[in-house]
């Protein structure tokens, strides 16, 4: 049985939380990269880039590719990406049911706080439904002095909200974002998508994850009374 843990808000990741979007984003970044002149397979984009920025990675691009993206690359990678979210994405299989019943529970306070800009967050929850349940609680990494692991978006998300950070309950589903969330002193727990990564399990554990769970209906069981 899932441990019930006291919070007064919950703040969610986006990408693969909210939205099964990472398979979608990491195979574009893919072919983007084969392109670039990096043959790597999907799985290992999945280990080197699951959880984070791009604009962090570009030492690794370029050790690997010969080349460093400028930001047209970048800018082109984006534009086909949303493309394809606008066309694939969906939401996470009952999270907005999950959403639905702790949002009166907790009076509203939960937020979304993702390491993606803002654009891609907000064309995400836009396509699957979800931005009415976070309108005016979104944050983004980019517009933080330092995006995950750091706790900033974190932080920001639980002072809007007027919660100590202490009695957040973070969703998070990878290694990086469980590492902002223990940074920004949360209580984080680990959400293992259907497509995930091998090791995914024991990466999130060692992050400093309290528990992990893989059925947006356990949410509420993580929440006590």
């Amino acid at each position: 049985m899932n441990k019930p843990y006291r919070c007064d808000a919950v703040l969610f990741d986006c990408d693969g939380v909210l939205v099964d979007s990472e398979p979608i984003t990491l195979r574009v970044l893919t072919d983007c990269l084969n392109d670039w002149g990096w043959p790597l397979r999907f799985e290992d984009c999945q280990r080197y880039f699951l959880g984070r920025a791009l604009q962090h990675e570009l030492d690794l691009i370029e050790q690997h590719s010969g080349r460093r993206p400028d930001d047209a690359w970048i800018a082109e990678f984006r534009r086909q990406r949303d493309l394809a979210l606008r066309d694939k994405v969906q939401a996470t299989p009952g999270v907005e049911q999950a959403i639905a019943e702790l949002f009166p529970r907790l009076g509203g306070r939960i937020a979304c706080a993702s390491g993606a800009d803002r654009r891609k967050i907000e064309l995400q929850l836009g396509t699957t439904g979800l931005l009415p349940w976070f309108e005016g609680r979104v944050f983004s990494g980019h517009e933080m002095p330092r995006t995950k692991p750091a706790p900033d978006v974190y932080l920001a998300a639980a002072r809007h909200l007027a919660v100590d950070p202490t009695r957040c309950l973070v969703i998070e589903d990878s290694p990086t974002g469980v590492c902002a969330g223990v940074a920004a002193g949360a209580t984080v727990i680990g959400f293992l998508p259907a497509t995930r990564p091998d090791g995914l399990e024991q990466g999130l554990l060692d992050a400093g994850a309290s528990a992990l769970f893989d059925d947006m209906s356990q949410l509420r069981h993580f929440i006590s009374p």
